[in-house]
């Protein structure tokens, strides 16, 4: 029996987070699933992605979250896919789900977490691999050395303005979002990081964003002994695209996770990772 295709609504979401629960990561909960697709920003959102149905029963999933991105003087309507999840018994439908996404008019689409045989099959629909060269900061609990960190909501409130305060005000509920201010004497660095697992250890932070790369390539570590301090990562990953290169005090990796865009009108070099599945879901 060929499962119905149906884009995921409102309604279908308690089903779907069951089934991601239950068949891709019981780590994160139901609610958690849920949650992750009901995103803080204020955003029209056509679906949550698609899903295949036999029945009521829920056998595979494709999410997306949606943003609206300032490029120059354009407003860019973007997708960002998620988890995708598929029945081994309905695994020649899994396809169905992707390419129903992708022909979804008007919206340029990245994929930040591609794993396994996603990673050619995206390639084969002309995504393209960002430059994800990574460093390893580890946090080594420097001295001050002139620069002030915080993650306290009121320093942010107080330090952040015009398009950083936006941007923090969007992702101030996102769950995995670790929000942090880096403060010299005359300038600063807004910083969004989530803890990431790695070799199925759950002691590292990744850097997702940062308004100020230069200022947070040069203070990385103090920034690795925050994140240390306050959300219990041993090292910080941080891309030097994010960066603007090496930081400071920084080896670099031999591999590095890859991530994925398909888009003309989106510049590789200034794609960043907010609005999307790297800041609303922790697993």
């Amino acid at each position: 029996m060929k499962a119905v295709l149906a884009p995921i609504t409102a309604d279908d979401l308690p089903a779907v987070s069951a089934f991601l629960h239950e068949q891709l990561n019981p780590r994160v909960q139901e609610l958690e699933w849920t949650q992750a697709l009901r995103v803080p920003w204020d955003v029209p959102q056509p679906n949550h992605g698609f899903f295949l149905a036999e029945g009521e029963r829920v056998v595979g999933a494709y999410l997306a979250y949606y943003s609206e991105r300032r490029v120059g003087a354009e407003t860019l309507q973007v997708c960002n896919l998620g988890a995708w999840c598929v029945l081994d018994s309905h695994r020649h439908q899994g396809l169905r789900l992707l390419t129903t996404l992708l022909k979804q008019p008007g919206y340029e689409f990245t994929d930040f977490s591609p794993s396994g045989n996603v990673i050619a099959l995206n390639r084969k629909l002309k995504f393209t691999d960002l430059d994800t060269t990574t460093s390893l900061v580890p946090a080594v609990g420097l001295p001050g050395r002139g620069v002030r960190v915080s993650s306290r909501p009121d320093v942010l409130d107080s330090v952040l303005q015009g398009a950083e305060r936006d941007l923090y005000a969007d992702h101030r509920a996102a769950a995995a979002a670790r929000h942090v201010v880096l403060s010299t004497g005359s300038e600063h660095c807004y910083v969004v990081a989530r803890k990431d697992t790695r070799k199925g250890v759950r002691a590292f932070a990744s850097v997702l964003y940062a308004s100020n790369p230069e200022l947070l390539r040069w203070h990385a570590p103090r920034l690795a002994s925050h994140l240390l301090s306050q959300h219990g990562a041993a090292a910080t990953l941080v891309e030097h695209r994010v960066a603007g290169g090496a930081p400071k005090g920084s080896y670099r990796l031999s591999r590095s996770r890859p991530k994925m865009l398909r888009s003309d009108a989106l510049d590789p070099a200034r794609v960043d990772y907010l609005y999307s599945e790297l800041t609303c879901l922790e697993w």
